[in-house]
């Protein structure tokens, strides 16, 4: 795949992706006014949020707390389109992040997943995922480390949603090292900001609206996010919860 020599997205990806620019203070303003917010809600229902959203209906604690989808809360409070297919230039993208201290290198295939990765070439290029958290992690049945809400409790989003579901697994195994998008259970159309990183071999079952849309696979830096994050276990020692290690990503790039 030839490449520019300064390693940057296209002129056309670059044109699309600059008019993002213009919601940017909007978007901090409203982040803000979002989580005040969001410190009312969360007080009472933020566990029924960190186990809806996402993959939490492949859990069987997840039916018993919350049988029905839970809307999510966007992170702007307006709506917004999510880019298009295009700009994923039905390409490999290669990337890397600092996840909790450990840098991770990985790809995304704007092949096989165009309009997921083209929402999170966008959102990396913004830089929209710069100090956010990774807020949940499963360490039984399933093994994903959640990462991407602007609010750190699964409620939040990039201000849209999208669909449909691609490039999932028809035989509902995500090996280790996977990246999938997460969604609102039985819903589609539901996918934002929120992804997860698959770090150790899993059967995620789909349901009614199919599996998880992979979006690509790390490439490094797996082994010590096992060894520093994942293997502590969550911080109440249940199965599904806030990782035990604060997570923070930061330095996200992609070219």
């Amino acid at each position: 795949m030839a490449k520019t020599n300064d390693n940057r997205v296209s002129k056309e990806a670059r044109d699309r992706i600059s008019s993002y620019e213009a919601r940017k203070a909007e978007f901090e303003r409203n982040r803000k006014l979002k989580k005040r917010r969001n410190g009312i809600i969360v007080g009472s229902v933020s566990g029924v949020f960190a186990l809806a959203i996402g993959i939490g209906v492949t859990a069987a604690v997840v039916t018993a707390v919350n049988p029905a989808p839970v809307p999510v809360p966007t992170a702007t409070g307006v709506d917004q389109t999510a880019p298009d297919p295009s700009l994923s230039e039905n390409r490999i993208w290669t990337g890397s992040m600092n996840i909790g201290g450990v840098p991770v290198g990985f790809e995304l295939d704007g092949a096989a997943a165009p309009q997921a990765v083209a929402s999170t070439v966008s959102l990396i290029t913004y830089g929209f995922y710069e100090g956010i958290s990774c807020h949940r992690l499963t360490t039984e049945g399933i093994y994903v480390l959640q990462c991407g809400d602007p609010n750190g409790d699964g409620s939040g989003g990039p201000g849209y949603s999208y669909g449909p579901i691609e490039n999932a697994p028809v035989d509902d195994f995500y090996p280790a090292g996977t990246i999938a998008m997460a969604r609102q259970g039985g819903n589609g159309e539901s996918m934002g900001s929120q992804f997860f990183i698959v770090y150790e071999d899993s059967i995620i079952p789909s349901d009614e609206a199919g599996g998880y849309t992979v979006i690509g696979h790390i490439t490094s830096g797996l082994p010590q996010l096992i060894t520093d994050i994942t293997s502590k276990g969550t911080a109440t020692g249940g199965p599904d919860g806030a990782p035990a290690v604060p997570v923070t990503m930061t330095a996200v790039t992609v070219q």
